[in-house]
């Protein structure tokens, strides 16, 4: 007596969920240019109190390179012309439940093709060149801004062709400033000293100039 309630309250529990059968909506996501929705989610969603679908609200599935996507859902002879959503980036898609078609159907499936009205987004290589164009047409700006600067003046342009002003060296005996190629006649020309202690004078010099640059 007791397996017998036992079988007849199973059977009460699962015939609800025997009359359920798999229902399958396979189609290709695509953007307004033709080109395939890789790998994003294919969700279903419900029209504004309609309630009797949101046991399939959240169900969603990824489109695969192709933009190619197969949404599955449970479905019995009550969610017959069942208006559900397919939702995919912010746009939705009607799909009215056809269980006679789908158990007409071959494959045990209906399709139903997506198409956004948005254009793919730009990919990430296409905005790195952007950013790397912008970088180098603010930096070509910057140089000839400062080109330009340097040649506006009489001493950037000899500088720019290639002119140096020559160094400013200190007397060891006046401490006057004297152009470096010119030290040596100063010393000998103004302080009266031997060539030889002129040049040795003016090597003491430059020796001490490069040791404080080092």
């Amino acid at each position: 007596m007791r397996r017998v309630l036992l079988v007849l309250l199973l059977a009460v529990i699962l015939l609800p969920l025997a009359s359920a059968e798999t229902y399958r909506i396979s189609g290709r996501a695509t953007y307004a240019d033709g080109s395939a929705v890789q790998l994003d989610y294919v969700s279903v969603q419900c029209e504004q109190a309609q309630f009797d679908c949101y046991q399939y609200r959240g169900t969603n599935v990824l489109t695969d390179a192709y933009g190619d996507f197969t949404i599955v859902i449970d479905a019995d002879a009550e969610e017959d012309d069942l208006d559900i959503l397919l939702a995919l980036r912010g746009e939705t898609f009607l799909h009215t439940i056809d269980i006679s078609a789908h158990e007409a159907s071959s494959e045990g499936k209906l399709y139903q093709d997506i198409q956004l009205a948005q254009n793919p987004p730009p990919s990430g290589v296409f905005m790195g060149f952007g950013c790397f164009l912008v970088l180098f047409v603010l930096v070509f700006v910057s140089v000839l801004l400062r080109t330009g600067r340097r040649l506006s003046t009489a001493q950037g342009r000899r500088e720019f062709a290639g002119f140096r002003p020559a160094r400013m060296l200190e007397c060891p005996k006046c401490k006057e400033s004297v152009v470096q190629h010119e030290l040596i006649k100063h010393l000998i020309v103004e302080h009266d000293l031997d060539p030889v202690d002129a040049g040795q004078l003016t090597g003491k010099v430059m020796r001490r100039l490069w040791s404080e640059e080092e």
